[in-house]
């Protein structure tokens, strides 16, 4: 589908601009000192195919055999007992559960794809599947950790802070890294895009993007009670105490430089997070498109996001963990994949027609996958669903340098099991590292007299999916 494009569309309000026309004067002089403490700590190592990363999280774990990991065996095994011995899980389960979805070739690469995802189903040969994750345990928190910071059971930086550290922003009037989930936290909360040891103005802004209202979105946005002159003269005052407090100290206080900026951010963002969280700005067409949803609203959003110059935007799908479809997975999955496949699609048709598809990661999946067996209840009846399963699951990802129509690795014929190329977090963050311009064995900051990376001591890129 060819998608018209206004000009409008792209005129984005310059940092410049925005101090010229407010009229600051102090203000400006203070926020080139916050512009290059958020700046980027390191170059990178290296060209990057990727400049910005857009993030599905299907927190609770998607089924990858009722996804995109197809397994006909299943169904020739239906009801009865996998051979090969009893398969280790959480709870217990029982018989072979074949998948209720279809599967279906797509695309010049012949991908399949399950039924439920029919619009992200058309951009496959854009898509590296990879079929080979696995975690390491079968609990969400560790899990999620894992995923998202490297570590399942020690307190690390996520992903989306490295990045924002690495890079630093292209635009100092918005936060460099967003965490949006409709409803409130995901389970673990902030901790998912903490930023650990790394300074405080890396870690990810949080949204509740089940609200439609800027007003809503984001909380005192707008002062009822002060002009912008007014607030910008109260901030001048509060900042000088506070550069006189950090300057006493030598400058060695992480907290209070973060709160520094943290205000500045605030104050700026007055001007172009209304712009961006604005979705009466969009063309209706535009909005048709994603989908009125909360869904089809946060992803346009987050492309909104992305075009202004924010790094790292990460989408949770709900608060809790709506994927952990221990029962009804038909009726479950069916419904959350109905939720996401328009806004997906559209979103990769979107940044195709803006040429930005080849300069923003897309990246989509969960904290594991699900056992191929069916859950049973205490009276060991079978629930329609299916339990956690670290050993084997599906993420994918598309743009930024990917190369679309790859699968990479393989799980059993079950789907119980990574069995072939298997992929583990810390291979996938080395690349999604590698695609931003980073060697992730080089990339370190230094804490507590050791330096520490992203991806500890071990993690490989997958070769294979990277152009």
């Amino acid at each position: 589908m060819k998608l018209p494009i206004n000009s409008t569309d792209q005129q984005l309000l310059g940092r410049r601009h925005f101090l010229r026309r407010c009229g600051m004067g102090l203000g400006a002089l203070g926020l080139g000192e916050v512009f290059s403490a958020e700046g980027a700590a390191s170059q990178p190592h290296f060209p990057g195919t990727a400049k910005r990363v857009i993030h599905f999280f299907l927190n609770g774990g998607p089924s990858h055999v009722d996804t995109f990991d197809p397994k006909p065996a299943l169904q020739t095994h239906a009801g009865r007992e996998l051979p090969g011995g009893k398969f280790r899980t959480e709870r217990k389960t029982g018989a072979a559960f074949p998948s209720p979805f279809k599967f279906q070739a797509h695309g010049q690469s012949g991908i399949e794809v399950s039924s439920i995802f029919p619009r992200v189903a058309e951009h496959v040969d854009e898509i590296a599947v990879i079929r080979s994750m696995k975690a390491k345990l079968p609990n969400h928190e560790p899990s999620l950790m894992l995923m998202n910071c490297g570590d399942a059971i020690l307190s690390r930086p996520s992903v989306g802070s490295w990045v924002t550290y690495g890079l630093g922003t292209e635009n100092a009037n918005l936060p460099s890294f967003i965490a949006m989930s409709p409803g409130g936290y995901p389970i673990k909360g902030a901790h998912n895009w903490q930023a650990g040891f790394l300074p405080g103005t890396f870690q990810g802004t949080f949204i509740d993007s089940k609200h439609e209202q800027v007003e809503q979105l984001i909380e005192h946005i707008r002062n009822s009670g002060q002009s912008l002159g007014g607030q910008r003269a109260q901030l001048d005052f509060l900042q000088g105490l506070n550069r006189g407090h950090l300057a006493a100290r030598g400058g060695r206080d992480d907290q209070l430089r973060a709160r520094i900026q943290s205000f500045e951010l605030a104050y700026r963002m007055q001007m172009d997070a209304t712009d961006a969280f604005d979705l009466d700005r969009e063309p209706a067409y535009f909005r048709d498109l994603y989908g009125r949803g909360v869904h089809g609203r946060q992803t346009l959003i987050a492309r909104r996001l992305l075009e202004r110059g924010v790094r790292y935007v990460q989408l949770w799908h709900g608060a809790g963990q709506p994927w952990d479809n221990h029962d009804k997975i038909e009726e479950n999955h069916r419904k959350l994949a109905g939720e996401l496949d328009q806004p997906v699609g559209a979103l990769l048709t979107d940044l195709k027609q803006r040429g930005m598809l080849e300069d923003t990661l897309v990246i989509f999946g969960g904290e594991f996958g699900r056992t191929p067996t069916v859950e049973l209840n205490g009276s060991g009846k079978s629930r329609l669903g299916r339990d956690h399963n670290p050993y084997g699951f599906t993420v994918w990802m598309a743009g930024g340098g990917i190369k679309g129509g790859t699968v990479h690795g393989a799980t059993d014929e079950f789907g119980f099991e990574a069995v072939e190329s298997v992929v583990g977090a810390h291979d996938l963050h080395a690349t999604i590292l590698h695609l931003l311009g980073f060697n992730h064995e080089k990339f370190t900051y230094r804490y507590a007299g050791r330096d520490f990376r992203l991806t500890d001591v071990a993690g490989e890129v997958i070769r294979e999916v990277v152009l």
